[in-house]
């Protein structure tokens, strides 16, 4: 597998994005996938990274990003790095891929100065919460777009 940075807007990442969508859609039941805007200029760096990963075929197979984040109204903190678009396709789960993007991502954030990688999932993803706990992130307060629904968990890892 290669993992390289992409634009958030580039066709392999917006083709994996409506996958994403899809499956955020049927795991909650709503019809909707994820309502928080996103804009390819939150991935650009220094302020965050999108990075795609392609198998030997050059299929893109996994997508991850960061974006960063100041102390808002909607609860995150200065220098908080946020978590994006975590997405492994089904045939390429199970190798490892959303670890590697995951490293690389934090890597990034803390390469550019963030202080605390920050992320919401939910109680319908249980595997994303299996890796994040087993990469160190651990539940904290509510934040961002979801922060007020109940199916929403939070979490951060601090990056230093």
């Amino acid at each position: 597998m290669i993992i390289q940075p992409r634009p958030f807007d580039h066709a392999d990442a917006v083709k994996l994005n409506d996958q994403v969508q899809q499956e955020y859609a049927e795991r909650y039941g709503d019809g909707e996938g994820d309502l928080t805007h996103l804009d390819p200029s939150m991935f650009e760096p220094p302020h965050g990274l999108y990075l795609l990963a392609y198998d030997a075929q050059g299929r893109p197979v996994a997508t991850g990003g960061w974006r960063s984040q100041e102390r808002n109204d909607e609860g995150y903190a200065d220098g908080d790095a946020e978590l994006k678009r975590m997405f492994v396709i089904p045939e390429g789960r199970g190798q490892g891929l959303a670890r590697r993007i995951l490293a690389a991502l934090e890597a990034d954030a803390r390469a550019a100065g963030r202080t605390r990688m920050v992320l919401e999932t939910g109680d319908q993803q249980p595997e994303a919460v299996e890796l994040y706990t087993s990469s160190g992130y651990t539940v904290c307060d509510k934040f961002g777009y979801y922060r007020n629904h109940d199916s929403s968990i939070c979490m951060a890892k601090p990056l230093h």
